[in-house]
């Protein structure tokens, strides 16, 4: 005899909600088991207890790298001193000492801007006067230098004919100009601003002409395919990829424009700090010859380090794969 199970209506919800119940804690299990496991994130996680800030760990000091940074300079300068020393003691009286310089230093710049007269100021208004002749000179000769560059550089006729007189005037001396410059301008000032302009353009055109030169002719090429203009061949294409070349003749020039200005300013007279070496001369004072000299060597440095640093943001190395 087989006899039939029947389940009422209301067992099957019951089971049913047990089942529901089960699951949901097997659920609620599992994401608790995943949490602390850090496999998932099924629930939001509880607030972390309050940790108080730790100060980054410090980077040791690479004294080693600092020593060698700083100890070859620092030994250099004292190699001069002490040569400097031995010979102001062997000379006698004839070159002053490195403390005797150094004291006249400080009073010579205690006060560099003072004026008694057009022939006697501080050494500030000098190296002001020969900046300003350099600038003028320097910006005369890249307005002229760099687009004479460019083009000499961008075509092969005007290469041809003026290479040579590029050759055969660079040589001089740029003071073998400055007479030139006299009889002309009729003035030292501008005499002076000639010989810095005849001595500053030929780095710059040059370095330009080599760099458009070095431009790879694919570029050119695909130029001429797309039609462009000349104007746009210079902008877009020739500066980007001339402008390290430019700046490199441009850090040239200017050491060369500061090198001439001092000897000629010796021979022009006037202010400048050529001249206030020269009027030092004349008056017997090696203890501001001395001190000229230093000026005339940190100012020169000041310009050239930071003419490198211009260069270098412009520069761009190719990535190495």
């Amino acid at each position: 005899m087989v006899s039939a199970v029947f389940h009422h209506p209301w067992d099957t919800t019951t089971e049913a909600k047990s089942l529901l119940t089960k699951a949901q804690s097997a659920i609620t299990s599992g994401a608790s088991y995943a949490l602390q496991s850090g496999t998932a994130a099924l629930s939001p996680a509880a607030p972390k207890p309050f940790e108080p800030a730790t100060a980054p760990a410090r980077r040791p000091i690479d004294w080693r790298g600092l020593a060698q940074a700083v100890l070859p300079p620092l030994l250099g300068f004292g190699l001069l001193l002490c040569i400097w020393a031995l010979v102001s003691i062997s000379t006698a009286s004839s070159i002053p000492s490195p403390a005797e310089t150094f004291r006249q230093a400080v009073t010579v710049f205690s006060d560099p801007f003072y004026r008694k007269g057009p022939n006697d100021q501080g050494v500030g208004w000098n190296i002001l006067m020969s900046l300003e002749r350099v600038a003028v000179g320097f910006g005369m000769a890249a307005a002229v230098g760099i687009p004479a560059g460019f083009m000499i550089g961008r075509f092969e006729f005007l290469s041809r004919m003026f290479n040579p007189l590029i050759s055969l005037l660079r040589p001089v001396s740029p003071l073998a100009w400055l007479p030139i410059g006299l009889l002309v301008f009729k003035g030292a000032n501008p005499a002076a601003i000639w010989t810095i302009f005849i001595c500053s353009i030929w780095p710059m055109v040059i370095n330009t002409a080599v760099g458009v030169q070095r431009v790879p002719q694919d570029y050119l090429n695909v130029a001429r395919v797309l039609n462009l203009s000349e104007w746009k061949v210079i902008t877009k294409i020739l500066f980007p990829a001339v402008l390290p070349y430019m700046l490199t003749g441009v850090r040239l020039a200017v050491g060369t424009a500061w090198l001439v200005i001092v000897a000629a300013e010796m021979l022009t007279g006037g202010v400048g700090i050529g001249f206030w070496v020269w009027d030092e001369w004349n008056n017997l004072n090696v203890k501001n010859i001395i001190i000229a000299i230093f000026v005339i060597g940190i100012v020169g440095l000041i310009l050239e380090y930071a003419l490198i640093k211009i260069a270098t943001a412009f520069t761009f190395e190719e990535v190495k794969s």
